[in-house]
């Protein structure tokens, strides 16, 4: 056997550049890809996302749309942009039901001890939610425009109220990632979460207009963040929206995320 001259093996064992750190952005894109896999791997949990907006869509304007507005088609002009602002608060609250479910089996604690971007795995988790509203709130524009919904501020219309939609459902996750950090079990966490839900979608110009409501309702469901995310809605798909409704409707939004993603990363590296 021949030996090896100094050169061919100073040749071998010359030094590698030791690989770049991914970044921030290629980490939230690892755990994006993620939240990707499991629609694919656990496709019934797109059930209860999917079947949940198709009543409400079909209940409301068929049993309630002639009684509120004179007629169902009536109806269904004023509640869809509502019922799409519902599906996606609604959806939040599976941000921290996930993250409960994580949590329980040990995949944070592992997450925690890689060298990557703490706020990654969460970054993951609204990946999840983006796409979740997008597939319920295409979901009900189509059931609409089947049943006689007709946009009038047309596709441009559509595509600022969907950007809108992702905005809510981005600022509404981070409370229920806070709540998941803090509660032990899912179950718990949709308690708690649909507990504090419905009497900011249920009191709201969703479904009727507040202008029947006692003066005392009235007072909350006007300045209810949920009615002004509905308003802003109807005035982007009916295109005659201002600067002033859309601003309000990202006020909550904007708010929570300033407020709470740096309370999430706390509670997390404290857990």
């Amino acid at each position: 056997m021949s030996e090896t001259s100094p050169e061919a093996l100073s040749q071998i064992l010359r030094p590698i550049p030791r690989p770049k750190e991914p970044s921030a952005f290629s980490n939230a894109l690892v755990f994006g890809w993620r939240a990707v896999l499991k629609f694919k791997h656990v496709p019934e949990q797109l059930f209860d996302l999917v079947m949940t907006p198709i009543m409400f869509t079909l209940l409301f304007t068929f049993v309630f749309g002639g009684a509120l507005a004179g007629s169902t088609g009536d109806y269904l002009q004023f509640f869809l942009p509502g019922i799409l602002v519902q599906t996606v608060v609604f959806n939040a609250v599976y941000s921290g039901m996930g993250l409960s479910t994580d949590l329980s089996k040990g995949l944070f604690d592992r997450f925690r001890s890689l060298p990557i971007w703490s706020l990654a795995p969460f970054a993951g988790l609204m990946v999840g939610d983006i796409l979740r509203h997008l597939i319920a709130g295409g979901i009900i524009l189509a059931i609409g425009l089947i049943l006689g919904y007709r946009p009038e501020a047309g596709i441009f219309g559509v595509v600022a109220a969907f950007a809108l939609l992702i905005a809510i459902g981005f600022g509404m996750g981070w409370v229920f990632i806070v709540l998941g950090l803090l509660v032990r079990t899912p179950m718990t966490v949709m308690t708690f979460g649909f507990t504090f839900l419905f009497p900011l979608v249920f009191a709201s110009n969703i479904m009727v207009d507040p202008g029947t409501m006692p003066g005392w309702l009235r007072a909350f469901v006007d300045v209810n963040p949920v009615s002004l995310m509905t308003t802003a809605m109807r005035g982007l798909m009916s295109g005659n929206s201002d600067a002033t409704q859309i601003a309000l409707a990202l006020a909550a939004p904007v708010a929570l995320t300033v407020l709470l993603a740096p309370v999430t990363l706390w509670l997390y590296r404290r857990r």
